[in-house]
Order: structure tokens, then sequence, then C-alpha cells
């Protein structure tokens, strides 16, 4: 917010984003702050032992899920597109070249975006594995990016998982846009020497 010409990059794992930090995720959206959101998906709490995290697959048994996890998997995509998201994606780290393209897109972007990375655990997840993802991802076909309703409809969609843009809306106002310390000047805070030294008089004469 100090600085909007700064290229930001929030990169964390499911449970740090969407457990831990679900609702800085929530209200991040909702201000469409510019950043791009990279989330390392690997359906489980691979710092930490490896109990489920809020995308782990049903059923899937761990340490601390002993009898396997009965919980439906919170899905980011549904949740992100629902709350006005202006891009949103699923990547698969497996698929090197179209990870990198989404990225690309999504650090372009401007305003929030979201990039949802598929990843393997080989340590925690013996459920999820590269065949597993091999198996039970696809390419998007090809469709209206700007259908929110569409792209909903695809990200609630049960079977396999979609890779590729699932929704794309440019224009919207950013949280900096509403600020009214850049309605007129928009070079990050700390360069203004007019508006500092303004303030620096204003202390002084009151104390």
């Amino acid at each position: 917010m100090a600085n909007p010409s700064l290229t930001v990059i929030a990169e964390g794992g499911d449970g740090d984003m969407y457990g831990e930090g679900g609702n800085h995720f929530l209200h991040t959206i909702r201000r469409n702050i510019n950043i791009t959101h990279i989330v390392h998906n690997n359906m489980v709490y691979g710092l930490t032992k490896g109990q489920a995290s809020p995308t782990s697959q049903p059923g899937m048994k761990t340490g601390v899920q002993v009898n396997g996890v009965v919980n439906e998997p919170f899905n980011p995509l549904a949740v992100a597109i629902s709350l006005g998201a202006g891009f949103v994606a699923r990547a698969y780290s497996g698929e090197g070249e179209q990870t990198k393209e989404l990225i690309q897109m999504a650090i372009n972007h401007k305003g929030y975006a979201l990039v949802d990375i598929l990843h393997p655990c080989v340590s925690f997840n013996q459920t999820n594995t590269v065949k597993w993802y091999e198996e039970n991802t696809c390419t998007i076909e090809a469709h209206d990016e700007t259908n929110c309703s569409k792209a909903w409809e695809m990200a609630m969609k049960p079977g396999k998982l979609g890779l590729g843009v699932y929704y794309k809306k440019e224009g919207s106002k950013t949280f900096t846009d509403s600020l009214h310390c850049y309605q007129k000047d928009t070079s990050p805070l700390y360069k203004r020497k007019r508006e500092q030294k303004k303030l620096t008089e204003l202390i002084h004469s009151r104390i």
C-alpha cells in the first residue's frame, strides 16, 4: 500500500493459505489488493508431520486422522470466484510450461490473482501421488474466461481437476485505486517530500 509500483507475490502451502491464513485469503480477495497469490497445494500439512489440511481428500489417513479424513475438501477456486477474484487459475507442477505461463499471466494481472498449484508430497501424502495427479488432472477446454457463472460451475464440477485459467476479469478497481492518498499522485509515499515536510511542520506546530 505504501508503494503500489512494487510487484508483490505471496506464496505458501495449502495449510498456510487456506487454513491458518484463510481469513487473509478471503479479505484480500474482497479488497482486490494487487498481489499474485501462489498456493503450493499438496493436500496435506507437509511441514508439520503430515496431518490433514483443508484440501485433503476424504478417506485419507494420517497420523492425526487415523480413521481417515471425514470433511469435504475446501474448494479455493470456487471460493475465489464467488468472492469476485479477478484472476483464478489452477496448475500442476508436473506440467512445467503451463505452470510458468499461468504464473506469468497472474503477475501481469492488475488486482488479486490466485494460482493454485497442485504438488505431490512424497514424504507425507501417499494418496495423491504423481501417478494420482497424472490420472486425475486434465487441461480445461477452451471457454469464455470472463463468464463468472460458468467458471464457478467448472470449479465445482466433480471428477478430474482442471488445469488452466478458470476466470479472468480485467479493469476492476484495486484497493490502491480506492485509497485517497493515490487519487492524484501514484508515487510511493516515501518519495513525497512535500507531504513529509508538511507533516513535519504540523507535528512541530503542535509540540
